[in-house]
């Protein structure tokens, strides 16, 4: 069975990317764009990995990394965190908040699916 990521992503142009890349590979992809839905769909889409931007337009993606980990459903799904501010301390601040991968934008197609890969492939 096809494993299945949720991409929150408000920039039409990586969403679609992210989403092109992951469903080539054999992934059932779900995008996205407003961070206010995104954890209403991870709740119904049930995927095994949310790749979470973090510079949304009206939320924080680590406000949303931290309310999915306090959720008891959500809680066990890895999330990879992608932003194109990335800052010292940020890696860290992002993995405090639960992000269990991060990589900084521009990001590369081999280092991406090799994060995905990482973290699908811990889930069940």
């Amino acid at each position: 069975m096809a494993k299945r990521i949720l991409v929150v992503e408000d920039n039409d142009l990586n969403r679609k990317l992210f989403c092109d890349v992951l469903k080539s590979q054999g992934y059932v992809v779900e995008p996205v764009a407003d961070g206010h839905v995104a954890l209403q769909r991870a709740r119904e889409f049930v995927p095994n990995l949310i790749i979470m931007d973090i510079q949304l337009a009206d939320v924080s993606g680590v406000e949303l990394i931290e309310q999915a980990k306090r959720d008891p459903i959500l809680r066990p799904i890895p999330v990879l965190a992608v932003t194109a501010y990335a800052g010292k301390g940020d890696e860290d601040r992002i993995r405090d908040a639960g992000a269990e991968g991060y990589l900084a934008k521009p990001v590369s197609i081999g280092p991406f699916m090799a994060a995905v890969k990482g973290l699908v492939e811990r889930t069940v």
